[in-house]
């Protein structure tokens, strides 16, 4: 019989932990915006989802691809700005911790991989149950939790903070999962590796065909995989269905064209293959929740506030 004094527990170390969280954004910018930068006394990252971006990190100009997080110490200048063509998506988070271990990020830039990704996506999730839908206010300077917001999103956001800094620090580091997990894992790494293979080629077979309206038979055929798992995958990794996802590829591609302000609805409607601009509305509205003109205004505000804290400032 066992007895509970038999027991000696122990405090589970914590190598990074989260004090406060100071913003949380997720922007879709013109290809014209510009941020003048500022400084502060806490940590902050920037991740370039999509589009590149040139930041102002000290005293040094760095462009950030798709994929590359900046890591900003405290008291560093920084500052952003789009490369005038590409209208780029960014992911900001700032935050305080006093743990030592984040020396390592310092002056750094490094490269996101797929699992880096879910955990991002996971920390956007979170923000708009916490916090709402507006993730997209630059000049935003404190966050108020909803009243109604989701029971534990603060915890999880300050969890998945911490675990994408631990992620990202040990994949970078080098330090490898234990001996016991390698010696099951060399059979599943390579499904998983052959999935990845097969859904990056039909991703992106489906971004040169962003103009076409395709079909699960054409993706099926021209990708020689079945429709059963053609679904399958897409259920795993992307959490939607096949059609689903290439309708949000138009509306994102839709989104970055308007922010550019390369072409007019109209014009926009015809490269994405819709069959007219009433239809390629309600798609938009449909993934997004406003129609194209609404979202040309939100951004076209956007850029209003801007140019007004620009002026503030001189």
């Amino acid at each position: 019989m066992a007895f509970q004094g038999a027991y000696q527990g122990i405090w589970l170390d914590s190598t990074i932990t989260i004090q406060e969280l100071f913003s949380l954004h997720y922007f879709e910018y013109r290809s014209d915006f510009v941020f003048p930068g500022e400084q502060h006394d806490f940590w902050e990252f920037v991740c370039a989802d999509k589009g590149e971006v040139l930041i102002t990190a000290g005293t040094k100009q760095i462009r950030l691809e798709p994929g590359d997080v900046a890591f900003h110490e405290p008291n560093e200048f920084h500052a952003v700005r789009a490369n005038g063509v590409v209208a780029p998506n960014l992911l900001v988070v700032s935050f305080s911790t006093y743990s030592p271990d984040m020396d390592f990020f310092r002056h750094r830039i490094l490269h996101i991989d797929a699992a880096e990704r879910a955990i991002l996506a996971a920390i956007v999730r979170e923000g708009h149950a916490c916090f709402g839908e507006r993730l997209d206010d630059p000049w935003l300077t404190s966050l108020t939790p909803l009243k109604d917001r989701e029971w534990g999103c603060e915890q999880m956001i300050r969890l998945k903070i911490e675990e994408f800094l631990l992620h990202i620090h040990r994949r970078y580091a080098g330090i490898t999962a234990s001996t016991a997990a390698e010696d099951e894992e060399p059979i599943r790494t390579v499904r998983r590796n052959s999935d990845r293979e097969v859904m990056h080629q039909i991703i992106e077979y489906m971004r040169t065909g962003i103009s076409r309206h395709l079909t699960l038979d054409m993706i099926c055929k021209d990708n020689m995989i079945s429709r059963s798992r053609l679904q399958q995958l897409f259920r795993v990794y992307e959490k939607r269905g096949v059609i689903d996802y290439f309708s949000w590829m138009k509306t994102e591609t839709a989104k970055e064209m308007i922010r550019t302000g390369s072409m007019n609805f109209t014009q926009i409607a015809d490269f994405l293959g819709y069959s007219s601009v009433h239809y390629f509305s309600r798609q938009f509205r449909r993934q997004t929740g406003m129609s194209p003109s609404e979202y040309a205004s939100s951004i076209k505000a956007a850029a209003e506030s801007d140019e007004a804290e620009e002026g503030a400032q001189l």
